[in-house]
This record gives C-alpha cells, sequence and structure tokens, in this order.
C-alpha cells in the first residue's frame, strides 16, 4: 500500500479544508487523476493522485481540515508511486509541490463554468455530480451543509441556474422559527476570509495610509470604448481595462508606487503585476495579471474578464491571488462614489474607482451635463510624498479627461 499525502499546495500555505472526495474506498485510480476538491486559504484546488492503483482509505471526510503532510488517501498495489524528491525519468505529470513530475507538463483543459472532473464513483459523504455541477462555490457548499439545507431542493437563481449563498440564505430563513430566528449565528472566520482579515489587520497596523482624490469628467472615455467596441467582430473592451491601462502607465512614470518595503529598503520590481478586486460569493479576492505593463489594451481587457469569472466560479490557483505589486478597486459597482480603500498588503498603494453619475460640469465657460466619477488613492506616506501620489492621480485622471491624446505616448 501507498499513502498519498496532503502535498505542499504553494504560497506557504499549511492546510486544506477536504471538500468533496471524486472516489469511493474500492475505486481504481489512475495516475494524475483528480480525487479530492480541497479548499485552501487563497483558493479551491483540485488534487491529483501520483500513481495508480486500488483505493483503500479515505483519510477524512468533507469538512475536515487537514494539514500538510498528513494522509490523504491510501492505494493498494501502487506501482507506480513516487515519493515526494524521488522523480522518476518517466514522471507522473503531477504538478503539485513535493511529488514528481515529468518537465513537459500538461496544461489541463479548461472545463464549462461550474463543472466538475467525472469521478468514477462518488463516495457515501460526497454531494451527486448534480449537486457539484449546479454549486460552484466551496463556501455555498459548506454553508449548505453546517445548516442542514439540501441543495437539490433549491431553485438557483445565479448564472446558468447556479445555486448561490443568497439562495442558501434564504432557505435558512425560512424553515427557522422565530425563537430560532433570534439567536446569534456564528461563522468561523477561517480560509480565505481569514486570510483577507489578515492582511487588511496587518495593513491598518503598519501603514501610514494617507488619501488623495478627484472628480474627473470621464465624457470622452466613455465616448472612446464605444468607438472601441463598435467593430462587432472586434473583443470588446470594458472600462475597468481602460482605467487600469491608465494606471499601468502612471507606475511606469512613478514606480515608487508599485513598490514594497523591506526592512528600510523600498524595493521596486521592473514589472507590473496589477491587482484588482473582484467580489465572490467566497468573499473579496484580489486577482493578480502578471506583467500587465506588457499587455496590450485588448489582452488586459481579456486577462481581467477571465480572472473575474475565474475568481466568481472559484477556480483561481494560489498563484493567481498573490504577487501583485499595485491594485486597482473599482467600487463604483456599487453605486457607491468614493471610499476610503485599505491598501493591499505588502503593497504600497491601491487606486479606487467610484460610479460614474451625470453631474453638472463647466466646459469652455458653460455649465453643462457630463459624466464623472471620482479617483482615490490611497498610499504608504513611508514610500512617497503627496507629490508623487498626486502626479500619479492627476495623470490618470487626464488620461480619463483627454484619453486620446495622451494614448499616443502610452
Amino acid at each position: 500500500m501507498a499513502v498519498f499525502k496532503l502535498p505542499d499546495l504553494g504560497e506557504g500555505l499549511t492546510e486544506a479544508e477536504i471538500v468533496a472526495w471524486h472516489v469511493a474506498v474500492g475505486d481504481t485510480v489512475t495516475v494524475d487523476q483528480t480525487v479530492v476538491e480541497v479548499e485552501t486559504a487563497k483558493a479551491s484546488v483540485e488534487v491529483p493522485v501520483p500513481f495508480a492503483g486500488r483505493v483503500a482509505t479515505l483519510h477524512g471526510a468533507p469538512g475536515e481540515v487537514l494539514t500538510v503532510g498528513s494522509p490523504l488517501i491510501t492505494v493498494d498495489s501502487a506501482a507506480d508511486f513516487t515519493e515526494p524528491g524521488v522523480v522518476t525519468p518517466e514522471g507522473s505529470g503531477n504538478v503539485l509541490i513535493g511529488y514528481g513530475t515529468s518537465q513537459t507538463r500538461t496544461r489541463r483543459a479548461r472545463r464549462p463554468r461550474g463543472s466538475k472532473a467525472p469521478a468514477t464513483s462518488p463516495a457515501p459523504a460526497t454531494k451527486s455530480t448534480s449537486d457539484r455541477v449546479r454549486v460552484v462555490s466551496p463556501l455555498v457548499r459548506r454553508l449548505a451543509r453546517e445548516s442542514g439545507v439540501d441543495l437539490q431542493a433549491l431553485t438557483g437563481t445565479g448564472t446558468d441556474g447556479i445555486v448561490s449563498r443568497a439562495d442558501v440564505e434564504r432557505a435558512i430563513a425560512a424553515t427557522e422559527t422565530p425563537a430560532a430566528a433570534a439567536d446569534e449565528q456564528r461563522i468561523p472566520l477561517r480560509g480565505l476570509r481569514k486570510t483577507v482579515a489578515d492582511k487588511l489587520a496587518r495593513s491598518r497596523r503598519e501603514i501610514p495610509e494617507a488619501t488623495v482624490w478627484v472628480d474627473v469628467d470621464a465624457t470622452e472615455l466613455l465616448r472612446l470604448r464605444t468607438a472601441l467596441n463598435s467593430d462587432p467582430h472586434a473583443p470588446k473592451i470594458s472600462l475597468l481595462a481602460l482605467i487600469a491601462r491608465f494606471a499601468v502607465a502612471g507606475l511606469r512614470r512613478f514606480p515608487e508606487l508599485n513598490a514594497h518595503l523591506e526592512g528600510d529598503e523600498i524595493v521596486i520590481p521592473s514589472a507590473v503585476h496589477l491587482g484588482f478586486a473582484a467580489q465572490t460569493d467566497r468573499g473579496l479576492v484580489v486577482p493578480v495579471v502578471q506583467d500587465a505593463h506588457q499587455h496590450t489594451l485588448e489582452d488586459l481587457s481579456a486577462a481581467l474578464a477571465d480572472r473575474t469569472e475565474q475568481a466568481r466560479a472559484g477556480r483561481l490557483a494560489p498563484a493567481d491571488l498573490t504577487g501583485g505589486t499595485f491594485t486597482v478597486n473599482n467600487y463604483g459597482v456599487f453605486g457607491v462614489d468614493g471610499s476610503a480603500a485599505i491598501i493591499n498588503y505588502p503593497e504600497v498603494a491601491i487606486l479606487g474607482v467610484g460610479r460614474i453619475i451625470d453631474r453638472p460640469w463647466i466646459v469652455d465657460g458653460q455649465v453643462t451635463a457630463r459624466k464623472i466619477t471620482e479617483l482615490t488613492l490611497a498610499f504608504d506616506h513611508r514610500v512617497c510624498d503627496g507629490g508623487t501620489a498626486g502626479g500619479f492621480l492627476r495623470f490618470v485622471a487626464d488620461c480619463i479627461e483627454n484619453p486620446v491624446r495622451l494614448l499616443r505616448t502610452l
């Protein structure tokens, strides 16, 4: 028998919660077959087994938290088993840290949104296949499990009928008696939400931040987007992509805002890894577009859209949520004008964008209705002064107000 232990999932993660088994005791597994879905503090991860054989033991039930290095699954007759650190020339194809793989890594084909890998025979403790298709978020599954809600009995109100957290909460409220409804609810602060909470608390505790803001006439920006999207055969360009592209250009002129602190040194990397805030059923996440400074506007728009879709589907890998050097937060989608945003530690600045609304504006001495938004920049005052922060914010604002002229220099 060979025991496959919970591998190192990267990014310094030390534990993971079992979400669902895709195999049962007695099933036969093949090399690199996905056997379990786990949820870490960063993302949901489907874990493949690096050898073939018959499943003898599943070490843990859905909802149980395992530490890295603890037994995950025991397989009998596992002839292809490779201990961590001992890589066979053929390799297993497994890309988990600490387990052997060939030098050529096969990229797993992307499945339709919300789908899961088929299981040979689902374990008694897991949800059914149709459950896994209709419920994307691990948080929703866990909330339903802990509250005793039958997911099969719910009608999903999300995209393509996906059951959302709001659907589960409505079901919980409908079954509560008046006495139970008055009781307090306790939600464990763990996983992704705990990681975000720790980072935000550390940011407020350690960073002496200051905030500058400016109202901006976005009328010409909206006209530019309309013009860019006039070709029905060309990929669509989002407003977020346009503003993000301006921000990346601004960071090349004011690189201090793309830095981080290491002791008494300000470290300014040559690359811009752009993070952006995205709201999901699991809470707020910040996906990262690596090397955003090398992206064209069209590529950047596509990357932002793809990261957003994967974040809401819970399919982002831990590496997709780390390594950012600067963050853009479009809180205007919530219908608000401004926000005192918290810097995404260990970064040193965050750009916020409010909603775009009609407001009276003076143009050539005349009052007229224009499309106005508010930009805010929170920055670490240890890294730069108001001149740098104001210069960056003014650059982005000028790009928004007169994008055609300034796009020539980007």
